[in-house]
């Protein structure tokens, strides 16, 4: 057995995405899963609707993580 199959998978999650393209661009480059800033004084903070609507663009193999200051 190589090391490489012994190995777990690193999982990739990209967050502070607020912009359609910004989600789409990280599901492209193979993102697992995909954070929102629900922290109103962040430059990155989405609101719960804006995120969900982020996140209705994700395929169903892309997690959705909001993230809570």
């Amino acid at each position: 057995m190589s090391a490489r199959a012994s190995s777990p998978r690193t999982r990739i999650k990209i967050c502070g995405l607020t912009r359609e393209q910004d989600v789409d661009a990280a599901v492209d480059a193979g993102a697992d899963a995909v954070g929102f800033v629900m922290y109103a004084p962040s430059p990155r903070f989405v609101t719960v609707v804006r995120a969900a609507e982020l996140a209705r663009r994700l395929p169903a193999f892309v997690t959705p993580v909001l993230l809570f200051v």
